[in-house]
C-alpha cells in the first residue's frame, strides 16, 4: 500500500492509474478503523481495479473543541488494517495541506434542506464541514466510486444530494451498518464508552428497533411512539436529543403512507454522542 501525504503527490499515482486505464474508488474517513469501515474497502474493490483511503480528522465539521482534541489517534493500527484489507493508497493529508491559507476564510460548501436537519439542527455547520471537505477530497482523488456506510444515513443524503446539485461525476454507493454482536452500531467512539456505558448504548439500537415493528405493525400516531421511545431512551440511562421517523430519501417528516421510511436517533452517554438509524419499510 502506498502512501501520500500531499494532493500533487497523490494525483501523481492517480494519473498513473489513469493512463493504465484503471478505476478508482475512494473510502473518506477519519481514522480510528473498525470493522465498519473495512466492510467500505471490501465493498470498493468489488467495484474499481485501485481503492484509495483517505484518514483526515477534519475539525470544520466538529461543534465542540473537546470532541476534537479527543477523537482517537490510531493511525499505526490503521495502516495495519488498510493493509490487510489490500488498500492501494492511503491519503493521510494534515490540516495545512488541506486548508492551507485558514480554516475561517475558507469556501464552504452548504447543502439546503437535509444539512439542517436532525444533526444539522444539533450540530450548527457540522455538515457545511462534512460537505466541504468530502467535496475538496472528491476534486483531489477524483474518484470512480465513493463508499460510505449507512450509519451515518443522513451524512449520506447529504453527499447524493451534493453531488448531484453540483454535477460531481462520482458515484456514490452505501453499504449497510456494521453492528456488535448486541446490536450497537460500530462507531469510531465507542472506544471512549466506559464499562457501565457500553452496557447502556445498545439501547438506542434496541428503541429504534422496537420503534420500527410499532409501525410495521400499523400503529399509526408518530409523534406520540417517537414521544414513547424518547421517554425508553432516558428510562435506560441515555440522554435522546432526537428520535424522529422521516422520509427515506429526502429526511423530511414521514406520514403513515410514506412509502420508504427510515426512523434516526441520537442520545448522549455521558461526553459521548450516539447515532443510529433503521429502515423501517
Amino acid at each position: 500500500m502506498k502512501i501520500s501525504k500531499t494532493i500533487s503527490s497523490l494525483r501523481n499515482e492517480i494519473k498513473l492509474w489513469r493512463e493504465q486505464g484503471q478505476s478508482i474508488a475512494f473510502v473518506p474517513t477519519m481514522g480510528h478503523l473498525h470493522a465498519g469501515h473495512i466492510a467500505l474497502v471490501n465493498a470498493a474493490r468489488e467495484e474499481c481495479d485501485k481503492v484509495v483511503v483517505s484518514i483526515f480528522i477534519n475539525p470544520l465539521q466538529f461543534n465542540e473543541a473537546s470532541d476534537f482534541a479527543a477523537y482517537p489517534k490510531t493511525l499505526e493500527q490503521d495502516q495495519l488494517k488498510l493493509t490487510t484489507a489490500q488498500a492501494d493508497m492511503l491519503y493521510l493529508p494534515d490540516a495545512g495541506e488541506m486548508y492551507p491559507l485558514s480554516q475561517q476564510s475558507i469556501s464552504k460548501v452548504m447543502v439546503p434542506e437535509i444539512g439542517s436537519e436532525l444533526e444539522g439542527a444539533f450540530r450548527p455547520g457540522h455538515f457545511d464541514g462534512v460537505s466541504t471537505v468530502v467535496l475538496k477530497l472528491f476534486n483531489q482523488v477524483i474518484p470512480d466510486v465513493a463508499l460510505f456506510g449507512e450509519k451515518d444515513f443522513q451524512q449520506l443524503l447529504l453527499v447524493k444530494k451534493m453531488v448531484k446539485d453540483l454535477d460531481v461525476p462520482v458515484e456514490i454507493k452505501s453499504v449497510k451498518t456494521q453492528r456488535e454482536a448486541d446490536g450497537l452500531a460500530m462507531s469510531s467512539r465507542n472506544s471512549r464508552l466506559t464499562v457501565a456505558q457500553r452496557a447502556i448504548a445498545p439501547e438506542l439500537f434496541s428503541v429504534l428497533n422496537k420503534l420500527a415493528e410499532q409501525l410495521k405493525n400499523g400503529e399509526a400516531d408518530i409523534k406520540t411512539l417517537e414521544e414513547q421511545a424518547a421517554k425508553r431512551l432516558q428510562k435506560a440511562g441515555l440522554e435522546p436529543e432526537y428520535i424522529s421517523v422521516r422520509n427515506a430519501h429526502n429526511l423530511s417528516p414521514a406520514a403513515n403512507d410514506t412509502q420508504h421510511r427510515v426512523v434516526l436517533g441520537a442520545a448522549r452517554l455521558g461526553e459521548i454522542r450516539l447515532i443510529d438509524n433503521l429502515s423501517i419499510d
